[in-house]
Order: structure tokens, then C-alpha cells, then sequence
């Protein structure tokens, strides 16, 4: 199922629990998105598998669907602290997609972690398999997300000399 999963890894400069602070909160998600989908979200950070919170989507950032602005669930599936959460999109569509996204942390040397994300549709219901639509997102897109995650938890803001 290689063809179905696309994994992007980056070593960012910081410890797992300051990343995997960002990835447990709502607003840390629409910070991070390189897609532009996400415009907000509203909900507390997770704690556990079960735990979910609402993300405002416009889709017009992807042009590849008329869906316009609407609303998704993000309800977490995988969850151990400071090394993989795993997440599944629930919206108004039926029956649920069924992909999901995730991110393991592994930490490295001098404090530094390697980070991969990864976007995984294996398990899609068949009704959407049907479709061919996937994937949505490129390994290019997962790759920006890890710059605009790396510039978020170090708060870099310049490039160094």
C-alpha cells in the first residue's frame, strides 16, 4: 500500500514535547497548514485517543472542488504523547473518507527531533476509492507544512548568516 501513503520527514530544532504541543492544539493545526484550507478552529487541545475539535475549511485554496467553506471534525485516532498522534477527518460527506494524518517524533541529536508526517488512505471506504481522487495532498505540501512547523516551534523568523 506504498501508493496509498506519502511521508515527509524534516529534523526540526526542538525537543518532542514543543512540537508535539503544536500538532495537540486546534489553532496549532490552521498555523502550520501549507494547503491554506484551514481558515480556524475551535476546540481544546487533545489529550487522548477520542478527543476531537472543529477546523473551518474553504476549500477554494485547493480549487479542485466546489465545496466553498465548511466545517470538518478532526477526531484523534493514534495518541501517545510527545512521540505519534494520528488523526481522521469527520464531515458532512457519507459515508466518512476514512484517510487519515499523523505524525511521529523521534528525538535526535543535540536536542534536535525528526519529525515525519505522513497522510495515509489505505483505509478509505470503497465508495471513495471509486472516485480516484486521492491523494488530495502532495508529499510537496506535507514537506511545507514540516518549514511552517520547524519556523513555528523555533519562532524563527530570519534566515542565519
Amino acid at each position: 500500500m506504498a501508493d496509498e501513503r506519502l511521508e515527509a520527514q524534516r529534523t526540526i530544532e526542538a525537543d518532542p514535547a514543543s512540537i508535539f504541543r503544536v500538532l495537540c492544539d486546534p489553532k496549532g493545526h490552521v498555523a502550520i497548514d501549507s494547503s491554506g484550507m484551514l481558515m480556524s478552529a475551535t476546540g481544546d487541545p487533545v489529550t487522548a485517543v477520542g478527543d476531537s475539535f472543529v477546523v473551518h475549511m474553504d476549500r477554494e485554496a485547493l480549487s479542485d472542488m466546489p465545496l466553498g467553506r465548511y466545517d470538518v471534525t478532526v477526531l484523534i485516532t493514534k495518541f501517545v504523547p510527545d512521540q505519534e498522534i494520528t488523526w481522521t477527518v469527520r464531515g458532512v460527506v457519507r459515508p466518512p473518507i476514512g484517510h487519515v494524518y499523523g505524525y511521529t517524533l523521534h528525538p535526535a541529536d543535540g536536542g534536535t527531533t525528526l519529525v515525519t508526517s505522513y497522510y495515509d488512505w489505505s483505509d478509505i471506504h470503497p465508495d471513495w476509492r471509486e472516485r480516484d481522487i486521492f491523494p488530495i495532498l502532495s508529499v510537496g505540501a506535507l514537506r511545507a507544512t514540516l518549514g511552517i512547523l520547524a519556523r513555528t516551534v523555533t519562532g524563527a523568523t530570519t534566515a542565519r548568516t
